[in-house]
């Protein structure tokens, strides 16, 4: 195993894989910009090293400081998360210069995936269907020239990265050059790099991801797929599996492809290939999206039916371990569905909503996991993509899969911010969710006016207990997440059980 491995990311997935590390027996390594030095992901970290200001080109994005930090506190790998520096081959060439383990995929299988337009490029090589567009670098005028002519409308997207930042829809040539300077714009700040590109946009498909893990020894496999299909600026925000678009056979058929499609490239570690999925006729059709070259955010949901760790897994195959399992011993028991809640405002087209957490009641119940990196008194920072925490449920099927994440949603409490919880909440209540209409254009079609004044009565008891923390000038952790956070299980502490005192 890494004898010490440095997170250069923040917020619920720092924290998600330092509990990973934890579990191994690794120390963790935290980096943090200026404002998030009182985070929980640096109060949870073994160590943690301040890399920079608030803005991310001058700490997360830096590569220097980021290298700089891991040879400053001995760290022999590093795991970048997702977004930042997750997918960026030159970084990942930087730590296999220095000796240090990158936790993902090889420079080259980076280069070559990482990139939407190269992985684009693989797949028709490999006779990978793929949505008609580009597939090499050009500047506007023949993004507008490509434009044009497999007609409109077209998708702008980044060629560095995911997680819908840079994307644009154009329905018109004047749409598409105002899309091109802002998906640019947003590129570079997210991902360090403004190339983009297009491709045509399909009006209403599903969003079909698979799993990937592939170890060093040319073994493989993949642990189903995740359906994503409820999205706001194209960006993901409820996520289920199994979907229940799949038929067996196209479930084995799309598994196969995924897994071809990074065998193609080398790959190695954990990815996701992404599909989109044509229902609208008899015989589904399915298209060849990109390959996200990390772990997903959506991970959780896939571990809960699986029953495996991915992050655990993606540490094993860094450390040079072969799979244990093969594809035939994995299988889908149960159904899992996830909710990203964020600091933004539904009311108000998803504005980010930064500020003070002034009571925070975290969701609990049998089958409930909550992936979470803040807590009461924290912050949040304006620099950052605003996602805050992920609530969880599995349930024996996907009707009470459904029930507990409302549930859980319904004890969720956030208050001194605008989040996306109730939005949640709606949306997986509405009669199309419940019957599987999924489709990428969901929010449009069923929640335009949505509107959180229902729910208000709902939350005046919370609100007057959340009055009695308003005038606390409270700057890290409540003494319970501190003791939480700090002080370990006696159970951590014994070497065997202790029965009768002996």
């Amino acid at each position: 195993m890494l004898e010490k491995i440095l997170i250069n990311n923040r917020g619920e997935i720092a924290v998600r894989i330092i509990r990973a590390c934890r579990e191994l027996g690794i120390p963790a390594v935290a980096v943090f910009s200026e404002c998030d030095r009182k985070s929980m992901h640096v109060q949870m970290a073994d160590e943690a090293v301040c890399i920079g200001p608030s803005p991310p080109l001058e700490s997360y994005l830096s590569i220097d400081r980021v290298v700089q930090a891991a040879k400053k506190t001995g760290s022999t790998a590093i795991h970048p998360g997702y977004g930042f520096l997750a997918e960026n081959s030159l970084f990942a060439r930087r730590c296999e210069e220095e000796g240090i383990v990158f936790i993902g995929p090889s420079s080259d299988a980076l280069a070559l995936v990482g990139d939407k337009l190269r992985s684009r490029q693989t797949a028709v090589g490999s006779g990978i269907p793929i949505i008609p567009g580009m597939t090499s670098e050009g500047d506007t005028e023949t993004i507008l020239s490509e434009a044009e002519k497999m007609g409109f409308p077209v998708l702008v997207k980044a060629t560095a990265g995911g997680g819908g930042k840079g994307m644009r829809v154009a329905r018109s040539t004047e749409q598409l050059k105002e899309a091109i300077q802002a998906g640019m714009r947003e590129a570079r700040t997210a991902f360090g790099n403004p190339v983009v590109y297009v491709e045509k946009y399909i009006e209403r498909p599903r969003h079909v991801e698979f799993q990937i893990l592939m170890d060093q020894h040319g073994s493989g496999v993949h642990l189903f797929e995740r359906e994503c299909s409820i999205q706001r600026r194209h960006q993901k925000i409820i996520e289920e599996t199994p979907s229940v678009a799949l038929t067996p056979e196209l479930r084995e058929e799309m598994g196969r492809t995924a897994v071809k499609a990074v065998k193609a490239a080398n790959y190695t570690n954990a990815g996701t290939v992404e599909f989109l999925l044509d229902d609208s006729r008899e015989k589904a059709s399915y298209y060849f999206l990109e390959v996200n070259a990390r772990v997903q955010v959506e991970h959780p949901i896939t571990e809960l039916v699986t029953g495996v760790d991915i992050v655990k897994q993606q540490i094993a195959i860094a450390s040079g371990e072969r799979l244990a399992f093969r594809q035939s011993d994995l299988c889908q028991r149960g159904h899992a569905i996830e909710c990203r809640v964020y600091a933004e405002d539904p009311e108000r087209g998803f504005l980010p909503s930064p500020g003070k957490i002034l009571f925070m009641k975290e969701p609990v119940g049998p089958g409930v996991r909550h992936d979470c990196g803040i807590y009461d008194g924290w912050e949040i920072p304006i620099h950052y993509d605003p996602i805050l925490s992920k609530v969880v449920a599995w349930g024996e099927d996907r009707e009470s899969a459904r029930r507990r994440v409302v549930n859980a949603l319904s004890e969720y409490t956030l208050l001194g911010i605008k989040t996306t919880i109730e939005f949640s909440r709606a949306a997986l209540s509405h009669p199309s969710f419940i019957a599987g209409d999924t489709h990428t254009d969901f929010i449009e079609k069923n929640m335009t006016g949505w509107s959180s004044l229902s729910s208000n009565a709902d939350r005046l008891k919370a609100a007057l207990i959340a009055a009695s923390f308003a005038s606390l000038d409270r700057t890290g952790p409540s003494r319970s997440n501190m003791t939480r956070i700090l002080r370990p299980s006696p159970w951590q502490t014994l070497g065997r059980w202790a029965l009768g005192g002996k």
